[in-house]
């Protein structure tokens, strides 16, 4: 190694230790020299509240712009429940900007969460507001493949007319599912979701005012399907409409 190439590494040293030397002198000058006056939060909100979360972090950025722990104040935020993610980074001289992507309920995850559409379970302190959401309720870890299923299952329900407003999965992987006209669909665990599309194909025999009599559908037959009714049972020329249907 020549002298030029010692004295070039002996330069960046010197010039290194003074940067660290200056940098950590920057940093002793605390939140008096350049402390943080803006905490900007960025994003498109429908359920979070803006000053909540500056309150949250009001404590963390008093140590000043470069004393700022900005990973601790990702943790932070990202522990809110309506939080999907976040990203923060320092704008020079005096502000922390926090962007913000906020959770998009789809459904209803037992009684005390939701879904998004990931199917990634957050739980707000509040869920009465999304009554309207399907319920789903199902075993702990199904949370995607139920999502997955429940969307299948209501497009083919939704070209009948029909509106998904529950769908329970037991431990022993039963299905159950409640319509938004109180229909119940026992499906049971074998082979749910071909019997719950043998029953579509045909339910369409049945005019719209019979349908709607319909209490629950027991699918838990192997080429068949038993119904009962709201009101006892109805009156149906099951015959009629067979010979009906073959012409």
């Amino acid at each position: 190694m020549n002298k030029a190439t010692i004295y070039f590494f002996i330069g960046l040293v010197v010039v290194l230790g003074a940067s660290w030397t200056g940098w950590q002198e920057v940093k002793a000058q605390g939140a008096d020299w350049l402390p943080v006056k803006y905490v900007r939060i960025e994003g498109a909100f429908q359920y979070i509240e803006k000053d909540k979360i500056k309150q949250l972090l009001r404590e963390q950025v008093v140590n000043g712009f470069y004393n700022t722990d900005i990973q601790q104040i990702q943790v932070s935020v990202e522990g809110l429940p309506w939080v999907e993610s976040v990203r923060v980074k320092r704008v020079w001289p005096d502000a922390i900007n926090i962007t913000i992507s906020e959770q998009t309920p789809v459904v209803r995850w037992g009684y005390d969460g939701l879904l998004n559409i990931k199917g990634e379970i957050f739980k707000p302190n509040e869920i009465n507001d999304f009554s309207f959401l399907p319920l789903l309720v199902g075993p702990k870890g199904y949370e995607v493949k139920m999502l997955k299923v429940m969307d299948d299952v209501s497009s083919e329900l939704f070209e009948r007319g029909m509106t998904l407003a529950e769908f329970h999965i037991n431990e022993r992987r039963a299905w159950n599912i409640k319509l938004q006209n109180e229909m119940l669909l026992n499906a049971g665990r074998n082979q749910p979701l071909k019997k719950i599309q043998r029953f579509l194909k045909t339910v369409y025999l049945l005019r719209k005012e019979q349908i709607a009599e319909i209490a629950e559908v027991d699918l838990r037959y192997s080429n068949g399907y038993a119904l009962t009714w709201k009101q006892g049972e109805a009156k149906i020329d099951w015959k009629k409409i067979a010979e009906m249907n073959k012409t």
